[in-house]
């Protein structure tokens, strides 16, 4: 069972190279092995332990097996929906939202919406890596899509909000396995000189459903239903299930029989410490989520939400440092430099651009009086900005060799770019608001693969599937905090402004209306008051993006520098 569990390929092109963060390249096998003892600090699984030494000479000299030709368009192609419809899910319901709380008669829950979702994937996510290094990646990775798409049925045949946001939850437990299985994939079916490449094509295009999904939504809720949203998940996804189905996608280690991991799964998958950390995670993301908008801070419901939160992570920190390797986030895995700055700067980047996909739109529709279709319409620069940039990002990796200095620079375009939006006003012309998207755009289309790249290529690959569950939890993590933080940003600036731009208008009647109806409630001088306050209220967000751009840069220079060309030299060698 021990040595089931790990890479039976022991060549250095098995191990791609990258399974240490060290610079010094082991020129045999024994070395290679002796670098995964020391990694992780010292702290081997007992279940590998020695296993290493037990393979045969012939398995250990084996080459791996990489997808190619029509096989790997196949799986790409797959890989690339399912990410798209996944990250189209994420924004597309930003612009339905005003219809769906007309018809539900809920906009107490409007924040609901969107937060339900990130919060099913984050609270389940850290778990998915211990599934994936237990289950063949092909199909775990379509039982994740399955539970997405049924979460999406129930949200289309919703009845109520409560069954909105029922069916929102079950949505986020299927992504949590999305995402990271899509970059396992990658890692299982290409060698590491064209992982950079292949992550751009795939991110690049999946990310114009994330970037897209408010021009969609506006154009589904307008001219068809809300509802559509997510029936439009259900066809293409039955079309990529097929597809998937049928191909064979590469393994570079075996996973151990699928039933002796049931007969143990309370100890193979730390069930009991999934059952510590999803709690505190909730606490934490209610506390955030409510905190200044639906409870003041300072109120006893907020403050037990952090509290409970706090010491319910004290006790999971002991119970994983308890469990060790054989922990739901093994220490060993989380202190690498290369994860845990990745996991900074990728909850960075995805907060950046989620706030930017809720609240760009936002500031067309209340500030500039667009309806959802042209708001869509209008952050066009922006999402061929990004979608040109992503493309670009895997090539400019190839050829420069190295991802931090891409990092460092997307993380400048991103800073300049959110400053300069935060100059919005309701007469900022149209060449401004255009340009400044362009430039934001391009900085968070170029970074946004870069972390995925770093632990792709410095993490063992028996150890890769817990620590790309560990980033990808950073984006959902990150996306629900800065869109709270958003949200109480905006909050808190336009009940101050109104009384300065606006003394004889109620700035909750405002926030009650939504983003287009207050124009029905106010007109005139006060109208006038009601959009300076309200675009002063947005620029306030897109400090906070300014800011998470600055974040970038500090931390990008944690995640390794990988001379990614190192690999080709030394097989021409």
């Amino acid at each position: 069972m021990a040595s089931q569990e790990l890479p039976l390929q022991k060549s250095s092109d098995a191990l791609d190279l990258e399974m240490k963060e060290d610079k010094n390249d082991p020129s045999s096998t024994s070395s290679i092995q002796h670098e995964l003892g020391t990694e992780l600090g010292g702290k081997k699984d007992a279940e590998t332990e020695g296993a290493s030494s037990m393979l045969p000479s012939s398995t250990q000299n084996q080459e791996p097996e990489w997808a190619h030709g029509f096989q790997l368009f196949n799986i790409l192609t797959a890989v690339t929906f399912v990410c798209f419809l996944m990250l189209l899910d994420g924004t597309i319901v930003v612009a339905a939202v005003p219809r769906i709380t007309d018809d539900f008669n809920s906009l107490k829950d409007i924040g609901w919406y969107g937060a339900a979702y990130q919060l099913g994937s984050a609270v389940f996510q850290p778990l998915t890596g211990k599934i994936y290094m237990k289950f063949k990646p092909k199909w775990t990775f379509l039982s994740f899509f399955i539970l997405f798409e049924i979460g999406s049925l129930i949200c289309g045949l919703a009845n109520s909000s409560s069954m909105l946001i029922g069916g929102r939850v079950i949505a986020g437990f299927g992504t949590s396995g999305i995402l990271n299985g899509a970059m396992l994939i990658i890692a299982e079916c290409a060698p590491m000189q064209r992982r950079p490449t292949l992550i751009g094509i795939v991110m690049g295009i999946a990310q114009l459903g994330l970037a897209s999904g408010p021009l969609f939504g506006g154009l589904l809720t307008e001219y068809a239903t809300w509802r559509w949203c997510f029936y439009l998940n259900l066809p293409v996804g039955g079309l990529v299930t097929v597809m998937l189905v049928f191909v064979r996608i590469p393994q570079q280690h075996p996973r151990p029989p699928p039933m002796s991991v049931v007969r143990s799964l309370h100890s193979s998958l730390d069930l009991l410490g999934f059952a510590i950390f999803a709690p505190a995670l909730i606490m934490l993301l209610l506390a955030l989520q409510w905190g200044g908008t639906t409870y003041a801070w300072n109120s006893s419901r907020i403050i037990g939400l952090f509290c409970g939160a706090g010491a319910t992570f004290v006790v999971f920190l002991f119970w994983d440092y308890h469990k060790g390797d054989a922990a739901m986030i093994p220490f060993s895995i989380a202190r690498m430099r290369t994860v845990w700055a990745s996991c900074i700067v990728y909850g960075l980047f995805m907060g950046n651009l989620y706030t930017a996909s809720y609240w760009v739109p936002v500031y067309f529709q209340g500030v500039k009086g667009a309806s959802p279709t042209m708001s869509g319409v209008y952050i066009l620069p922006m999402i061929i900005a990004h979608i040109f940039a992503a493309l670009s990002s895997g090539p400019i990796v190839n050829k420069v060799g190295y991802y931090i200095p891409v990092a460092l620079f997307a993380a400048v375009l991103l800073s300049v770019g959110g400053g300069l939006m935060a100059t919005f006003s309701p007469s900022t012309p149209t060449g401004k608001w255009i340009g400044y998207q362009i430039l934001y755009g391009a900085g968070r289309g170029l970074g946004l693969q870069m972390p995925i790249i770093a632990v792709q290529n410095t993490v063992p690959p028996q150890q890769l599937p817990i620590a790309m569950a560990l980033t990808i939890f950073s984006q959902s993590f990150g996306a629900a905090v800065f869109l709270s933080f958003a949200e109480t940003i905006f909050s808190n600036s336009f009940g101050n402004l109104i009384p300065k731009y606006a003394p004889s208008v109620n700035a909750q009647d405002i926030i009650d209306a939504g983003a287009t109806k207050f124009r029905k409630i106010v007109s005139g001088t006060n109208l006038a008051g009601v959009l300076i306050a309200y675009a002063k209220s947005v620029d306030r967000v897109f400090y906070l993006a300014a800011g998470m751009g600055v974040g970038c840069f500090i931390f990008a220079w944690g995640m390794g520098w990988k001379d990614l060309r190192k690999k080709k030299e030394v097989s021409k060698a």
